[in-house]
């Protein structure tokens, strides 16, 4: 039997994290013991106290004994968070240093839900691993923590004894691994059925919203990237945007990729793509039609870049969000 230590650290924890892991492994144990077998896992929740309030104390959780007084585990979940991680990171410093000392001294796993991968990587023990977290925390996990080796497209990545899980709800998809590695296949696809989990999705990348990357202060780099994005439907090149704005071509590149994080070529793909797929989900315009809107001469281009950032196809992805043809 697998023993496992769900925390409720300090901070605005994810309810749905804590809440559905425990639902999860619980309603494992149950479907192995109807089938006549022994219970799979043991699941403790642990916290600060006995009693932590989330939501501006709409929900309760009930730990079964503070962290420090527990035993040995097998594995230590860390939930995500809802909010800004550098309040969390100060003042779950005990817990962080707890966790490492697990891991280092008596062997326990760690895995982290959504935004919990920065708890973890505060330990240090990720330096040089891969690790995923929500798309939207890329930037400010990348700032936090240059040495780990982001994967943010990936829904679950396991390096060394350490889980970690991409954003909200996709968390569950780490359990279901969880389950798989543990108790096999089988019981993986039950819960999958069960929970109405895609089971088999690896990537997050056709969730994520491109956030246009402006919290910089390089007030001409602003300027371009509006720029870009009034003028997305035209030719744009380095080189022309550049003269436009008065850079040389070598200094325009490196303060674009300094201030937003991409290239400037990387920043115009990003706006087609996010402006193509706008049209995609709320409009019955072709897709020929939409990669002319967006810029793009060549369809061949225009697949490889959409699916590039979207993990789809253009006429994939309007089957699967097109809101008009969902309605019908």
């Amino acid at each position: 039997m697998k023993k496992i230590a769900l925390l409720v650290p300090k901070g605005e924890v994810m309810p749905a994290s804590v809440v559905s892991a425990y639902l999860l492994f619980t309603q494992i144990n149950q479907f192995l013991e109807e089938s006549g077998q022994a219970p799979a896992f043991e699941v403790e929740i642990l916290g600060y106290g006995k009693r932590t309030l989330l939501y501006d104390g709409a929900f309760a959780v009930h730990a079964h004994r503070h962290f420090r007084h527990a035993g040995a585990f097998d594995i230590i979940i860390v939930p995500g968070f809802i909010c800004d991680m550098e309040l969390p990171l100060r003042e779950n410093a005990p817990m962080i240093a707890w966790m490492k000392k697990k891991y280092e001294q008596e062997g326990a796993e760690l895995a982290s839900m959504c935004t919990g991968a920065f708890l973890i990587a505060a330990t240090g023990l990720l330096d040089g691993r891969r690790c995923t977290t929500h798309w939207a925390f890329e930037p400010a996990f990348r700032r936090c923590f240059p040495r780990v080796l982001l994967q943010p497209d990936r829904i679950v990545t396991d390096d060394g004894g350490i889980y970690a899980s991409g954003g909200a709800y996709s968390s569950l998809n780490l359990i279901l691994y969880l389950v798989e590695k543990f108790c096999g296949k089988e019981y993986a696809l039950w819960a999958s059925k069960v929970f109405q989990i895609d089971l088999d999705r690896q990537s997050q990348k056709r969730f994520a919203i491109f956030q246009q990357q402006k919290n910089h202060t390089d007030q001409p780099v602003t300027e371009v990237q509006a720029y870009i994005e009034q003028h997305y439907q035209q030719p744009l090149t380095v080189q022309g945007l550049a003269a436009h704005f008065a850079f040389s071509r070598r200094n325009f590149i490196r303060r674009f990729k300094e201030a937003t994080g991409n290239t400037p070529i990387e920043y115009i793909q990003r706006v087609r793509i996010e402006a193509a797929k706008r049209m995609l989900e709320g409009t019955s315009i072709p897709v020929s039609a939409i990669m002319a809107e967006t810029g793009y001469s060549d369809s061949k281009t225009f697949r490889t870049i959409f699916k590039k950032y979207t993990g789809y196809s253009p006429s994939v992805y309007k089957s699967r969000y097109n809101r008009l043809a969902q309605v019908k």
